[in-house]
């Protein structure tokens, strides 16, 4: 199983500690593939996708329009069998 989490670098230059997940291009239960846009991540004024480290099927742990901190755990990728 994979986390796709926010990365922390997305604040390097940041003065808030936080981020607001904007929203998501998937949904829960979706095949993925790696490298796909799967959300969207404000971090002050600067919008910055999200996309998976790996294929699989996504399943959603945060929702659209919460409060994330840097390496906060947006969904969960379970591996598909070849």
């Amino acid at each position: 199983m994979h986390y796709i989490k926010v990365d922390e670098a997305l604040w390097a230059s940041s003065m808030l500690p936080e981020g607001i997940l904007e929203r998501w291009f998937i949904t829960s239960g979706d095949t993925i593939k790696a490298g796909e846009r799967i959300a969207e991540v404000r971090v002050e004024d600067a919008l910055h996708e999200i996309v998976a480290p790996a294929s699989g099927r996504a399943t959603i742990v945060a929702t659209a329009n919460t409060v994330i901190e840097p390496g906060s755990v947006l969904a969960t990728l379970e591996s598909q069998p070849a």
